[in-house]
């Protein structure tokens, strides 16, 4: 799912939203218990969904957004060049680089889907991958282990009739890389890339800022009545450690092993990390976590839900 429009940071926290109560159903195996999915409404609606189908309340409101970068030259320059057969592969490890590559696209008066059939397209995970395909294009390589340096090991065995080749004429293509990613990314895939013999091309094609948590969301975390909390990046665990500080009373779940280690760098706790990074995959690693333990006596409150995340 793409994220929803930016906001800007200035404006603080957007307002409140309380949603419906899930209608009472016999399989509530997180009844009373109380899950924080720091993400955009939007980017969190699946797996809240089945997280409240399950019996849990559930608070949703996000730790970062997503802001443009000042100087849109970089992004427009790599688009120009894609679009002339100066990269064979293309490498996505986000979202929200999907959306400033195609608005990049469209300030050409083109679509993403125009301007990327002269190169190869690998995507980090399921969700990279079904966002590229929701606008045309189509996908090469994904690998098994969804990170980073699942992404390198994927590259490195490639066969040499895989490892993509220039269009007629654009020899300088070969093993040139684009490499879109936003302003936090770690040079994992770009080192991988290079130790490979490849030449990444890396362009910041958006900067991750922090979004205010909402008032009720830190007060719930402060009076205890969070039981656990859902870790999608390295940037999320950090914003919710810095604005909401480490409990050893709230089960950590991470979506993947960068997150997991981005989480206890900063001392939050962590008890699971996703067998994929899907909201399936987190639900089934948050059951088991809730359900290794008594839920605490407390009333359920009403979710919290509000708008701008695009994590």
């Amino acid at each position: 799912m793409t994220p929803g429009p930016l906001r800007d940071p200035s404006r603080g926290p957007a307002p409140v939203v309380v949603p419906p109560s899930p209608a009472q159903g016999p399989a509530r195996a997180l009844a009373g218990r109380t899950v924080l999915v720091p993400r955009a409404p939007e980017r969190a609606a699946g797996l809240s969904a089945t997280l409240r189908d399950a019996g849990a309340r559930v608070l949703v409101s996000p730790a970062i957004e997503r802001a443009t970068v000042e100087d849109r030259a970089a992004v427009d320059d790599a688009v120009t060049r894609l679009a002339d057969g100066a990269f064979a592969w293309v490498v996505v490890t986000s979202v929200n680089a999907i959306d400033e590559l195609s608005a990049g696209a469209a300030r050409r008066g083109a679509t993403l889907a125009d301007v990327a059939r002269g190169a190869r397209w690998a995507a980090v995970g399921p969700a990279t991958r079904r966002a590229l395909e929701a606008v045309g294009v189509h996908v090469d390589l994904e690998p098994a282990e969804n990170s980073a340096r699942g992404l390198v090991a994927a590259f490195a065995a490639l066969g040499p009739t895989e490892q993509g080749a220039p269009s007629p004429g654009r020899e300088t293509a070969a093993g040139t890389v684009l490499l879109p990613q936003g302003d936090l990314a770690a040079p994992t895939m770009q080192d991988g890339l290079r130790a490979l013999g490849r030449a990444p091309h890396v362009v910041t094609v958006y900067r991750t800022v922090t979004h205010v948590l909402d008032p009720g969301v830190v007060a719930a975390w402060r009076a205890g009545e969070v039981d656990a909390v859902v870790l999608t990046s390295g940037s999320v665990a950090r914003e919710v450690a810095r604005q909401l500080g480490p409990r050893d009373d709230v089960a950590g779940v991470a979506i993947g092993d960068p997150t997991a280690r981005a989480a206890r760098a900063v001392g939050l706790r962590l008890d699971a990390v996703a067998e994929r990074p899907t909201d399936d995959a987190l639900a089934a690693a948050l059951t088991t976590v809730l359900s290794d333990a008594p839920a605490p006596p407390r009333a359920t409150g009403a979710d919290v839900s509000e708008g701008g995340d695009p994590s």
